[in-house]
């Protein structure tokens, strides 16, 4: 018996009702869960209650500032954005794009057009254990008084500020907690924590390994969390509870 497959879920942001319908019925008829809201109080609401893998924000929202939406987002999740604007909006495509949106779509746009670049984001930022997660409908992982959101991607330390990760940082320490006390050679933790198809390794993931110590370890020297596995990898050395 085939594994259920899980559908990516993009949350559709527009004013016109016309193009959240119209969205709504192709990227669905294409094997993507959709979910529209025509603001942004809308998508903040729908962002606090489900696993959304991909934001299409359109940027001139009536009423709204889109940028500044895109801003809020990007400050608080590293979700990827595709971003509809203007033909002659060229200043906010360089700014959102600044802002940390993954692509861009010009209006008019064909629906086939914004299917294919969805598609192109969510290859590059899902790695293979997030998608491992989803399927279980696993939301969060916490170790030690770390909790780890897969939904907004973030890092949080108990009772303090979330810590900055790279997107790449993020899908490492996904892939290392998603196994606790497994060791992962680092062939499987380049893929893992892969950003892009094409991408060329000009780093080490011993480097990125060292990186992410920095950033969880309290004597990065000592680590009692990534434990080096001499010869073949490492391990994540710690209790993992599974989050729902």
């Amino acid at each position: 018996m085939m594994a259920e497959t899980i559908q990516p879920h993009v949350l559709v942001v527009d004013d016109d009702p016309q193009i959240r319908e119209l969205l709504a019925d192709y990227l669905t008829s294409n094997e993507l869960r959709v979910t529209v809201a025509a603001n942004g109080q809308q998508m903040s609401s729908t962002l606090a209650e489900e696993a959304i893998d991909l934001v299409v924000l359109d940027l001139r929202l009536a009423g709204e500032d889109g940028m500044a939406i895109a801003r809020s987002l990007r400050d608080q999740s590293a979700i990827p954005i595709v971003m509809l604007t203007g033909v002659k909006d060229e200043a906010d495509r360089v700014m959102g794009l600044e802002l940390g949106a993954d692509d861009y779509l010009t209006k008019p746009f064909s629906p086939r057009e914004l299917l294919a670049r969805i598609r192109t984001v969510l290859r590059r930022t899902k790695s293979t254990a997030l998608k491992q997660a989803r399927q279980q409908e696993i939301r969060a992982y916490r170790f030690a008084d770390f909790e780890l959101n897969l939904r907004t991607r973030r890092l949080k330390r108990r009772d303090s500020s979330p810590i900055e990760l790279t997107n790449r940082e993020f899908n490492l320490l996904a892939a290392l907690v998603s196994a606790p006390q497994r060791i992962l050679t680092r062939d499987q933790l380049l893929e893992a924590s892969r950003v892009y198809d094409n991408e060329v390794y000009d780093r080490s993931i011993d480097v990125q390994v060292l990186r992410l110590r920095r950033k969880i370890e309290e004597d990065p020297s000592q680590p009692r969390f990534i434990v080096t596995e001499r010869g073949v990898g490492y391990s994540f050395n710690s209790p993992v509870e599974v989050l729902y």
